[in-house]
Formats: C-alpha cells, structure tokens, sequence
C-alpha cells in the first residue's frame, strides 16, 4: 500500500484547539499560524500544588514517534515523584509537562512511522521529555498498541504502567508455570495486573488486599488475605509448603533516586523473606531502601515491548485494571491528594 507523505496531512484541529496567529520578527513582518493546547505543566519543582493548566504550542511528532488526541491520560504515583523532581538530571529544563500514558486518536505521524494510520484509537506510554506529556490536549507517544473492540479508552488509558511493570516484575523475578506466588499489595492496580497475567501464565497466587478488591481478586482465582499484623501467619495457613517467590508491590512512596532513604509506609520485605526463605526470592517495585539493606531484588527498566500482547489480554477480559475515579484536567489536585493517600481504590484517570 503507498504511504502518504506526512505533509500531505492538513494540519490537525478540532474544537479543543485553536489558531493562533503569530507575528513574525522579520522586516516583512510575516504572519505564522501556531496550534495552541491545553496542557498541564509546572515551571519548578514540589508538590502537585506547582502544576498549572495553560495554553501551549502543540508538540510535532519527532522520527518514530506518533501523536494523539488524548482522550483520557491515566495517573500514577510516579506523576507526582517527577513533579517533585525524579529524573531531573536526566530530563530538559523547565518547564515540563507531566502524565505518562494515555489513550485517545491517531492525530499525526512521525517519520518513519508504519502500521498505524490517522484515526486510529490507541494507547500507550506518553513522550514526558518535552514541555508537556499526556495531561495535554496533544501528546506524543514513543510505543503504542490499537486499542481492542470492547475496551474504552479510560480501561486502555489505565493499562500501560500497571502491565509493563507487572509483566517485567514477574519476567525478572523468574517465577515459574506452577510455582506459588505471593503479590503483596495485590489491591493496587500493579499488583493486581501482577495477579491477573500470573495467572494467566499457570501460576498459583496467593494475594494480599484489603477489602476493596478481596472479592474480586477471589473471583479470578486468587486465593486473598488480608494484610497487615498476623500476615505471614495467614498465608502460611493457606498453603502446606513455602511460598516459591514474592512480589511487593505495595505502595511505600519510596523513590528510585533515594533508594538510601527509609520509604515512609515502612516495608514488609522482612514477612516476605520469611515466607520464602530466601531475599533472592523476593522482588519490591516499590520499597527500594529496604530492597538495598536487604539484598532484595528490584526492577527499574521500562520497557514496552509487549504492548501488543498488552492490548490482545485486555480484549480477552484477561488483563482488567480498575478505574477508581475521572477528573479534568482542573481537577489535577484533587486527584493528586487522593493518590498520594496511597489508597485510590483503582486508577485514577483525567479525561478530556
């Protein structure tokens, strides 16, 4: 099939956008024309209270990349770690936008770019390299995936992060067909992808939740208790031999970048190593100073590779992250101070 030049694409604008005009600086004073978008950013570091909606130019998809009209942008506690300054050694000056995956329609495509064509509904990680990422009007996107027949755009918007470190945490911690696992913190949108594709993949789980999700982590085939004091004893009970591997993945408000400072929920990699008899057995996504003083393992390398995959498990009803609570993108505060409570209850998710 001939592929259609970028350039023959008009430029994108729907009731969300506007036409700026711009004078030039030049002696014939030439009149440009610049999309403008609502976006959210910040301007210095700290809490969520820094962020600010404003209008913005639109990005333009660099090589490989594509860009969507963003219909919903999910919400994750790493939103708030980068607004507070993670990764900014790594990252370009301020100002920067924040929101790290989205769902929502094809708009543009950059060079090089195959497979997808405009209008196409997708989902996937959202560029956070620029002055804005996936709490935008516009984002552009690095890795996507269509999203399925059956699956809205806030199921597909709540997907990437939760599957891709489930997916890399159960691939690096090496857990095998078989063998029984303990998801610890199983009520949190990672664990219970954790939950769902170890399942899916023949292994036994026993899962740790509180009562929000308990029925339905029983109802896929889990067997739950809760957590807390006692809770080694209560998972003791509910198997005749040792646990084979553990996965934490509660949510401790620790940071990758200060992995020498104590997390502040505590940590339970202790009752975990207990259970299995062995720290190399134990891996936290979350609680990385005690993962250092304990020689428990840890995964930091994103990948989306497995994007396709995520996608096809999602239209199955395989792969389910639940959606707590929407918002706007004026609302960003709101909904930081209930995921910051470490207890959303699901994803939290903004939709334009």
């Amino acid at each position: 099939m001939r592929q259609i030049p970028i350039a023959a694409y008009p430029p994108a604008y729907d009731n969300r956008s506007c036409y700026r005009l711009v004078r030039s600086m030049t002696t014939d004073a030439v009149i440009s024309r610049e999309i403008v978008m609502k976006a959210l950013q910040f301007d210095r570091f700290g809490s969520p209270n820094v962020i600010v909606l404003r209008d913005v130019p639109q990005p333009e998809p660099g090589p490989g990349q594509i860009r969507i009209a963003v219909r919903v942008c999910g919400l994750t506690p790493a939103d708030w770690h980068v607004v507070d300054g993670l990764l900014a050694d790594h990252l370009p000056p301020l100002p920067r936008g924040l929101g790290l995956e989205v769902a929502g329609t094809v708009d543009a495509l950059g060079e090089g770019v195959t497979g997808v064509r405009i209008g196409d509904r997708v989902f996937g990680p959202a560029a956070f390299d620029g002055l804005t990422a996936g709490a935008a009007e516009y984002a552009l996107m690095p890795a996507w995936a269509r999203i399925p027949e059956g699956v809205t755009d806030e199921q597909a918007a709540a997907l990437p992060m939760a599957a891709e470190t489930a997916w890399r945490a159960l691939d690096d911690l090496g857990v095998q067909p078989g063998e029984l696992l303990l998801v610890h913190g199983a009520g949190t949108t990672v664990g219970e992808a954790a939950v769902r594709i170890a399942l899916h993949r023949g292994i036994r789980v026993i899962a740790t939740a509180g009562p929000t999700r308990a029925a339905a982590l029983k109802e896929i085939g889990a067997q739950v208790t809760t957590y807390g004091e006692g809770m080694t004893e209560r998972v003791s009970t509910l198997t005749p031999g040792p646990v084979d591997r553990a996965l934490d993945t509660t949510p401790t408000g620790g940071r990758i970048d200060r992995a020498d400072r104590p997390s502040p929920a505590g940590g339970s990699l202790p009752a975990l190593i207990e259970l299995t008899g062995d720290p190399d057995r134990v891996l936290t996504v979350s609680d990385f100073a005690a993962a250092a003083e304990l020689g428990v393992r840890i995964t930091t390398e994103i990948r989306y590779d497995q994007m396709n995959e995520f996608a096809r498990l999602a239209g199955e009803g395989i792969l389910v992250v639940p959606v707590a609570r929407t918002y706007t993108l004026e609302q960003v505060q709101e909904a930081a101070k209930l995921s910051q409570s470490r207890r959303p209850g699901g994803k939290l998710m903004l939709v334009l």
